[in-house]
């Protein structure tokens, strides 16, 4: 891996790659079926609300990052809005932690639809150990350095993203427009569906990936916006034709069965054995890919805060500089999460540590900086109280369906601040990165 940060090494295509990349692999296999256990015969529009709530979201990525371009991405959000401070080391580490929680879930997501596709039970020790080979691979591509990330994120996305659109048009002609989740009269409540929207905005929020690569896309004040718009609008169509799809011939209980591998169950009705082994072929591609993405920008993004010392490091006796560590640390936690949490748990505690953070970061740049970049305060607060309203609601229907969870994601995010207090009470009182770290970090 190269020493330094790589101006222009990511191209407008390679940072659309990356953000679809990790969207539509964890948005459509991994959390299709729970959203619709949610969300009921209505799951399809809870991709809508996502993509609504996600968007007041955006923007205030978009203001900061065209500002700001930086490798930190969030990091740099959140040091710009509140300073050298416990709220912004505790809220970018949340946002790390959300991202390697997510990558945990398309790992585990990808071992169960490939031992769905060898005929094996996808249960037991083989979902983790596959997961965990998934998570390893990615850390070999990222390893290799930015031009093969980037290379790899473009192919498997247009892979991706043609062949899913191609299973969706399929689907639908084969089977017709007729919804068969909604032929039960299941009906919905509100708080329910609110709190599927909870996990449909974790479909959509791998825009943030382009923001932590800012420093390396080409023309980063242009570019860095754009990617971010195209990513979200590209994820939009997609999801809304597989929702369909899924829906047109599928129950909605058949659609709960099967909720880990909603996408190849739907393939089976209407296009056979050969839609089905074809899909379980895209779920591989698309959760891979969306590994590889997420992994390139959490380690850079966890090296950055390093480097703006919000966080501790400790080379552990390894060598290269501090993001072939931190690119380490990244997969580490992923494969501890794979092994130990199931998708239902995984797929929550991402929801609790994004809208936490995202709420963090809007009312930082609501306070202190939306003046310097031009954002409009209503649209910041609006992002803040729809944040609000989805976090109330998921976090309502857990506590009476899995209270655990909500104890397990109030002391972890408890831990994160008191961790980040800690350290930057004690931190050298000259604040270098160098101060702690004698070793090559390689800044930027």
């Amino acid at each position: 891996m190269k020493s330094e940060y790589v101006p222009d090494s990511i191209s407008l295509a390679g940072a659309i790659a990356m953000g679809t990349g990790v969207m539509i692999g964890a948005g459509i296999f991994a959390l299709t079926g729970q959203i619709a256990q949610l969300a009921g015969p209505l799951f399809p529009l809870s991709f809508v609300a996502g993509a609504f709530v996600t968007a007041f979201s955006a923007y205030t990525y978009i203001k900061m990052s065209n500002a700001y371009p930086s490798a930190g991405g969030i990091a740099m959000i959140l040091e710009k809005a509140y300073g050298p401070t416990i709220v912004a080391a505790g809220a970018a580490l949340l946002m790390a932690l959300s991202m390697v929680i997510n990558e945990s879930l398309v790992a585990r997501t990808f071992a169960t639809y490939l031992l769905r596709g060898l005929g094996v039970d996808p249960d037991g020790w083989l979902v983790p150990a596959l997961g965990v080979g998934l998570i390893v691979f990615a850390y070999l591509i990222n390893a290799a350095g930015n031009r093969s990330v980037g290379l790899f994120s473009i192919v498997m996305a247009v892979l991706k993203v043609c062949g899913i659109a191609l299973f969706g048009v399929a689907a639908l002609w084969a089977g017709g427009v007729s919804f068969e989740a909604a032929s039960g009269g299941e009906t919905t409540a509100a708080p329910r569906f609110l709190a599927s929207v909870a996990l449909s905005i974790l479909a959509f929020k791998g825009f943030t990936t382009i923001t932590n690569s800012g420093a390396e896309i080409t023309d980063p004040h242009r570019n860095v916006g754009r990617a971010i718009l195209y990513s979200i609008g590209i994820c939009v169509v997609v999801y809304l034709l597989v929702a369909f799809a899924v829906g047109s011939n599928l129950t909605l209980a058949e659609i709960v069965a099967a909720k880990d591998y909603a996408l190849a169950e739907a393939a089976g009705p209407t296009l056979g054995r050969t839609g089905f082994y074809l899909t379980v072929a895209l779920a591989l591609i698309a959760t891979s890919s969306g590994i590889i993405a997420s992994v390139f920008a959490v380690s850079r993004m966890l090296a950055m805060l390093t480097e703006m010392r919000l966080i501790p490091h400790s080379h552990f006796g390894m060598p290269g500089v501090i993001r072939d560590h931190t690119l380490v640390y990244t997969v580490v936690i992923a494969a501890f999460l794979t092994v130990f949490f199931d998708l239902a748990r995984i797929a929550s505690l991402g929801a609790f540590f994004y809208l936490v953070m995202d709420m963090i970061i809007h009312w930082g740049v609501f306070r202190h900086q939306r003046r310097e970049v031009g954002a409009a305060g209503w649209v910041l607060l609006c992002a803040i109280s729809l944040d609000l309203v989805v976090l109330g609601a998921f976090s309502w229907l857990k506590w009476q369906t899995d209270p655990l969870i909500v104890f397990v994601a109030i002391g972890m995010m408890a831990a994160v601040f008191i961790f980040v207090g800690v350290f930057l009470r004690v931190r050298p009182a000259d604040g270098r990165a160098d101060a702690a770290l004698p070793h090559d970090h390689g800044k930027s």
